[in-house]
């Protein structure tokens, strides 16, 4: 990925971050996880792309998916969110074992269960923030996914030399994923202060959190690749799609949820 596409992704994530933010913040909370389920199948019409020979009817069926699946997570989760969101984790989990394995082809089945992977317990966990926890721990997630991914940059830029997948995302180095998980910690360090919550907690809390977004932007890129397309879809001249812009939120949200969720039971 060259330098441009690498600072482009920066910014267009940090934006996205704080568009995502203002929604929660200004709309009522039910609202809030309406306005971001709409994203979130816009998110899933650009999915269905990533399928061999997909074509609008395609498209309409898996987004009629997701809503489904959207409506019944929720119904399913007022009583049963943990199990949802340790399922996420696990996805999270093969999908890293698949990136590592890349270019292994990928069945056409598990395209589609991806989407629904990646694209459900996401919105579930920030709109159980949103609705469930508050603003404070709301606004400290989108903190630490604009720092990973400005600390990575940075670093990378500075400092890259050991590319991190090469087969994947050529632009990705070691060195700026270290970069960006220390300025993670940083970050970690600042809001067990400002939250009042133990630093063995925090800290490593949201350098998970930080390792899940690389995972996640990594992923985005493998099905990018094995689709043989550039950008997830054009909603951003320039930039992409929605799926583009909310790769680390979606694999990092179902894991800050858990953590925020033990805090609370122990506290």
């Amino acid at each position: 990925m060259p330098a441009e596409r690498l600072r482009d992704r920066l910014v267009s994530s940090v934006i996205a971050a704080l568009v995502l933010l203002g929604i929660f913040l200004l709309a009522p909370r039910l609202a809030g996880a309406a306005v971001l389920a709409t994203l979130v199948l816009a998110g899933a019409w650009e999915w269905a792309g990533f399928l061999p020979r997909s074509n609008n009817t395609t498209r309409v069926v898996y987004l009629l998916a997701v809503a489904l699946a959207l409506g019944l997570a929720w119904a399913f989760a007022r009583m049963h969110l943990t199990p949802i969101l340790w399922i996420a984790l696990g996805w999270w989990l093969l999908a890293f074992f698949w990136v590592l394995r890349f270019p292994t082809p990928i069945p056409r089945w598990l395209v589609m269960a991806g989407g629904l992977f990646v694209l459900v317990p996401g919105w579930l966990a920030l709109a159980s923030l949103h609705v469930d926890v508050g603003p404070a721990w709301l606004i400290y997630f989108f903190i630490v996914i604009a720092a990973a991914d400005t600390g990575a940059y940075f670093s990378g830029r500075a400092f890259g030399r050991t590319k991190l997948a090469p087969r994947v995302s050529p632009g990705k180095t070691w060195e700026g994923a270290i970069g960006g998980l220390v300025v993670v910690a940083a970050v970690g360090f600042a809001g067990s202060l400002l939250l009042n919550q133990p630093l063995l907690f925090l800290v490593p809390l949201s350098i998970a959190v930080g390792m899940a977004s690389i995972v996640g932007d990594l992923t985005m890129s493998m099905f990018k690749r094995h689709a043989g397309l550039k950008d997830s879809g054009r909603l951003f001249p320039g930039h992409g799609g929605i799926l583009d812009r909310i790769d680390s939120i979606a694999a990092g949200a179902p894991l800050f949820m858990l953590g925020v969720g033990w805090t609370a039971l122990v506290t």
